[in-house]
């Protein structure tokens, strides 16, 4: 079982392989693919379910260990799967939204001409993002680390024949290479420093290299400050934190189940992940720790501002992701790892939701994602996918009574903030302040994007909302599975992530010095109505900008026009990385080609062969007249230059 929960979307990904390289009939092949994929995607949700029963609340921590996988020296690393708390969470969050995606692809993409190549990208990311969360060293964690992003590479740029689409890809993999370039550095440092990639042995060592130095050319830093930085970096890039965060935008491209794959399930989590994973090595390292929580804070202003301007409905959402792992990061950059877990578990379930909602929306509206186009009403065509994008918004916003309950992201977010505050260092106050005007920026562009989609007047015809209609059953069954948990998984989760009982559930998963969560439940009262307070506040402007004065917006957007092109622009750092790096690299690139390859190399080398032996050919073919008296000539010349040498030889 627990082998088989990470190896079903593998043999779904085969399976769904050669069901397309098969004869069968086009029809076949489709239905074929999309059950077998959706059916071993399941089954391993439902055994995550059973191992997190046994691993997380029983406590039964246990390590499958399948072979060596690399024996070189002292180097060694096995192929194993690693089961505690958290890798028994990350399993249970991955295969349940995984097979929700599954399941509503079947009928959001029941017209694509590729079914069986979608099905199998799905089930192989899926896959990839199974192998990283139970690693049980480095080595496989880096494995199933650049798996996602080969995998997010083939279904960012599924519809390939989409120039943007193609752009955005390999965008994706460039701006991760940056980050994956750091982690590996990381790796390479860790097995300097502890002669193992082994997550026992690493951290088992930890504590006696508290004080160890490393040195890099004339430089002395610490150790498990510069390793732990190191490997943030890669945290960055696949969990899309400030300056890595370019591509996440841009994968939008994609099919939108692959968005809500994406975002809610696999790629972006994975480095929340990676650092709950090496807590033991962070809280030996503050300043790294720091670091984190500075980023963290300011990815979550950063995207939460963006969001605000943004029209087309994905993207709003693909913002409210990246400003949600920044509250992830500076949670536990705090050391408040168990709330960066707890936020990551239920954002899973109200992005997942939110994200498939936002694909319902575009599906009765013919393909259309442009807020601007949407509206008029719609909310009474489509009810069903409109209930489903409230409960989102409401868990994303984190909707609640203080003392009494709420959704899923009111228990979660409520702890994180409390954790920074309860920090009470310089920077836990900064992510603190930071996550509190996100808060209100969060409320503000969700309750925005529900006006603008399904209720003010079109700007263009109505014709598209005129014949919008409700997705069909197989795409509503996992809205109404993730709606389910974005209100009770809160609740139901809190007690054992966060509350009384998190030291057993968690175990020796996550390693804490300070026990910052104890002295969150002992913040001050004032901020879960703060909290609460600053979203209805949100939701209220929005409210009256785009219900009660409609024109508003474009009135303050005229008169603020370099704030609105700034947020509008991403904060241009798009076109800041194109003028440092981007132009750049095409100048020198283009140098090389033209001056280093064209004009040294290949002028002085290939090409000057070639046309020397063109020329040469040319002068022999002159030679080749092809009438018979001048071979015969040539042949008489010959005999007597013979003959004169030969007279000439034996004269002397």
């Amino acid at each position: 079982m627990y082998s088989a929960a990470v190896l079903l979307p593998l043999l779904g990904f085969l399976a769904g392989s050669l069901v397309l390289m098969s004869p069968l009939p086009a029809a076949t092949r489709d239905r074929l693919a999309q059950v077998i994929t959706t059916a071993c995607v399941g089954l391993a949700a439902i055994f995550s379910l059973v191992i997190f029963a046994q691993v997380g609340i029983g406590g039964q921590t246990r390590t499958v260990e399948l072979f060596t996988w690399i024996a070189s020296g002292s180097f060694t690393a096995n192929w194993a799967f690693k089961y505690d708390a958290l890798s028994a969470n990350m399993v249970c969050v991955v295969t349940i939204v995984s097979s929700m995606v599954h399941l509503y692809s079947i009928g959001y993409m029941a017209d694509d001409k590729s079914i069986p190549r979608f099905m199998s990208y799905l089930s192989l990311f899926t896959f990839f993002m199974l192998m990283l969360v139970t690693a049980d060293n480095f080595v496989q964690m880096f494995f199933g680390w650049e798996g996602v992003g080969l995998a997010s590479y083939l279904l960012i740029g599924f519809w390939y024949e989409k120039e943007s689409a193609n752009e955005a890809s390999i965008k994706a993999f460039l701006v991760n290479r940056v980050g994956d370039f750091g982690f590996a550095l990381g790796i390479f440092g860790v097995f300097a420093v502890f002669g193992t990639v082994q997550f026992d042995q690493v951290f088992a060592a930890v504590p006696t290299a508290a004080d160890w130095t490393m040195r890099f050319l004339s430089w002395e830093f610490h150790a498990l400050t510069a390793l732990c930085l190191l490997l943030f970096i890669g945290a960055c890039g696949k969990s899309a934190q400030l300056f890595l965060h370019t591509w996440l935008p841009d994968a939008m491209e994609g099919p939108t189940p692959v968005s809500a794959l994406i975002h809610a399930a696999t790629m972006v989590t994975a480095g929340v992940f990676m650092v709950c994973r090496l807590s033991p090595m962070f809280e030996y390292a503050p300043t790294a720790l720091a670091v984190v929580t500075v980023v963290g804070a300011s990815t979550a202003i950063f995207a939460a501002s963006v969001g605000l301007v943004q029209n087309d409905i994905k993207r709003v959402i693909a913002y409210s992701t990246c400003s949600q792992l920044g509250y992830m990061f500076f949670a536990a950059g705090v050391s408040a790892y168990s709330a960066a877990m707890f936020h990551l578990t239920t954002h899973a379930f109200f992005k997942a939701l939110l994200f498939l909602g936002a694909g319902s929306v575009i599906h009765a509206l013919h393909h259309e994602q442009d807020m601007r186009k949407m509206g008029g009403n719609v909310h009474t065509k489509i009810k069903a996918t409109y209930a489903m994008m409230w409960i989102g918004s409401l868990a994303l916003a984190g909707m609640g009574i203080p003392g009494i309950g709420g959704f899923a992201g009111f228990y979660s977010k409520d702890i994180i903030m409390e954790s920074a505050w309860a920090a009470g260092s310089g920077v836990g106050r900064y992510a603190f302040w930071l996550g509190l005007v996100a808060a209100t920026m969060t409320a503000f562009y969700s309750w925005r994007l529900l006006f603008m989609s399904f209720h003010k007047a079109p700007s263009t015809d109505h014709h598209a909302v005129d014949h919008a209609h409700e997705s069909p059953a197989v795409m509503m069954i996992p809205l109404y599975v993730l709606a389910f948990g974005a209100v009770v998984s809160g609740f139901a989760l809190n007690h054992l992530f966060v509350g009384e009982g998190r030291e057993h559930f968690w175990g020796e998963s996550i390693k804490v010095l300070h026990d910052t969560i104890e002295h969150a439940h002992h913040a001050p009262g004032w901020i879960p109505p703060l909290l609460i307070a600053v979203g209805l506040a949100g939701i209220g402007v929005a409210y009256g900008l785009y219900i009660r004065n409609p024109g508003k917006p474009a009135k303050i957007a005229a008169a603020n026009q370099g704030l609105y092109r700034f947020l509008l622009n991403k904060w241009y750092f798009d076109e800041l990385y194109d003028a440092l790096f981007v132009k750049p690299s095409f100048a020198i690139g283009r140098f090389l080609w033209k001056k280093g390859d064209g004009l040294v190399i290949d002028k002085g080398g290939p090409d000057a062969i070639a046309a020397g032996t063109l020329r040469l050919a040319q002068r022999a073919s002159w030679l080749q007249t092809g009438y018979l008296y001048h071979y015969a000539f040539a042949m008489l010349v010959g005999i007597v230059i013979l003959a004169t040498w030969y007279v000439l030889r034996a004269g002397h």
